[in-house]
């Protein structure tokens, strides 16, 4: 099996982009990291399932994103809980950190010999940040084939997002098809003290969305509405 880099928080999405990644053909080396984000409970569920779904390695990096701050994920920053607001990029984006991960994941790639990175990114049931978009994928895996001595050697670099036109529904279809245990990932921004998801940011909003409309229920334990 040929080698991938797949970029995994312990979230829905990229958990079910590990598991396409695999189905594929893939071998994924899951690349995970502690960025002083608020919602730490996805770095559990990521050391627990990694393994559990073909991960051959699982590498978490530590790089404190808080020194920057600018995020409601790495700041003190209250997370908005009004809904998913149209055209607006909310403050729950972190600033560059998808263009990080990535560079993280293309020094990875290059050193395992690996000419494939998997990212779980989403165009369209999305909070409107604008490193979830094509032209940024697209942009990205040209700087990549510009700036490693593999790329420009004729290794050429591929950057996978196979989630980035299908809806939160069709992600969880998918997920479900290829055997995904959605009980144990997780997708809050401002969990409970004790790991449960609010139910109320975006990101619950979303992943809650996506499980009705796929005519689904939820796994995942949700604190008690106040």
């Amino acid at each position: 099996m040929k080698k991938a880099v797949v970029l995994y928080s312990g979230g829905l999405d990229s958990t079910t982009c590990m598991a396409i990644a695999r189905d594929q053909g893939f071998e994924p080396y899951a690349l995970s990291f502690s960025y002083g984000q608020r919602h730490t409970v996805e770095l559990e569920k990521a050391r627990q399932y990694a393994p559990l779904i073909g991960a051959q390695d699982h590498m978490v990096v530590d790089i404190d994103l808080r020194k920057m701050g600018g995020s409601a994920l790495t700041d003190d920053i209250e997370v908005p809980k009004q809904g998913v607001q149209a055209d607006e990029i909310p403050v729950t984006y972190v600033p560059a950190r998808n263009t990080i991960f990535l560079s993280f994941a293309l020094g990875w790639a290059e050193v395992l010999g690996a000419a494939d990175i998997y990212i779980g990114v989403n165009a369209l049931d999305y909070s409107g940040y604008p490193d979830c978009r094509p032209e940024f994928i697209q942009a990205f895996e040209q700087l990549a084939n510009l700036a490693t001595k593999a790329g420009v050697e004729g290794q050429p670099y591929h950057i996978h997002a196979p989630l980035i036109d299908l809806t939160k529904a069709e992600i969880i279809t998918q997920g479900m098809s290829l055997g995904v245990d959605y009980g144990l990932t997780h997708s809050c921004y401002d969990p409970t003290a004790e790991g449960l998801s609010c139910g109320q940011c975006d990101s619950c909003r979303l992943r809650l969305k996506g499980f009705a409309d796929a005519g689904l229920q939820d796994p995942v334990p949700y604190a008690p509405v106040s």
